[in-house]
């Protein structure tokens, strides 16, 4: 999270998921080597299994203070597959944002582990925040494919509120719901991110710093939404996932 303050989004396009990045520890991926894995995972192509599958749409803010929570959601990821398979599989797209400019969106993932280690040849780095892009980018992905949800995870907001609720308001006519998950306690992200939940009638979930398995039960639950809907919400309910709960109570 940069402490620097931007009125504006940057308003280049997002381009493909690619550039300088790290494996846990100090392995690293030149740009060259992860842009010749998302080409791998192109041509791949989400797998095809029998019935309908989700699509959903993984954010997360990728500057510098933001690298723990990566670390765990690279973990976490392949859980929300599970749970979405339970109601008729899902596929992901990655979408992150890092440094003064660069916004980037993986292919649709089918299977956790490319998934996995796409988010694994990544590092964090500093610069300010660009969740208008995202939303942007989620509007444009739905006039392509049937978006079930966007899920976006960070702690900060350092843009023009007008602009994300423009961007929220273009989601909520295209009936994508937005679960925005706050990492922390910053008011101006609060307010910022219920707006966009409220308006894409979405929902919006704040957990403490570090806390993996309150992460994992949010996404989880937004996985299950995207993949089977209310219905698939509701069984998960019935397993008593708070993350289940939490989302039921905003999406009546």
């Amino acid at each position: 999270m940069s402490k620097d303050r931007s009125s504006q989004a940057p308003k280049s396009s997002i381009g493909p998921a690619h550039g300088a990045a790290s494996q846990p520890v100090s392995a690293t991926s030149s740009r060259a080597e992860l842009d010749a894995f998302l080409s791998r995972v192109a041509e791949l192509g989400p797998a095809v299994k029998a019935g309908p599958r989700g699509r959903l749409i993984f954010a997360l803010d990728a500057t510098m203070s933001r690298q723990p929570t990566w670390d765990q959601a690279c973990v976490l990821q392949s859980d929300m597959f599970r749970e979405a398979a339970l109601a008729g599989g899902l596929d992901i797209q990655l979408v992150y944002y890092r440094g003064l400019a660069e916004c980037r969106a993986s292919p649709w993932i089918a299977e956790p582990q490319r998934l996995g280690e796409l988010m694994a040849r990544i590092d964090c780095r500093g610069g300010h925040t660009q969740i208008a892009r995202v939303l942007a980018h989620a509007r444009q992905a739905s006039a392509d494919a049937n978006v079930g949800a966007l899920v976006f995870v960070g702690d900060a907001m350092e843009e023009s509120l007008d602009d994300l609720r423009a961007g929220a308001g273009e989601l909520g006519l295209r009936s994508i719901p937005a679960f925005m998950f706050q990492e922390g306690y910053d008011p101006v992200c609060e307010q910022a991110f219920r707006e966009v939940a409220r308006l894409t009638r979405g929902a919006y979930c704040r957990f403490a710093p570090g806390a993996a398995h309150e992460l994992g039960e949010l996404l989880r639950a937004a996985a299950a939404y995207a993949a089977g809907g209310m219905k698939a919400l509701v069984d998960l309910k019935a397993k008593h996932s708070s993350g289940a709960i939490r989302l039921i109570e905003q999406l009546k």
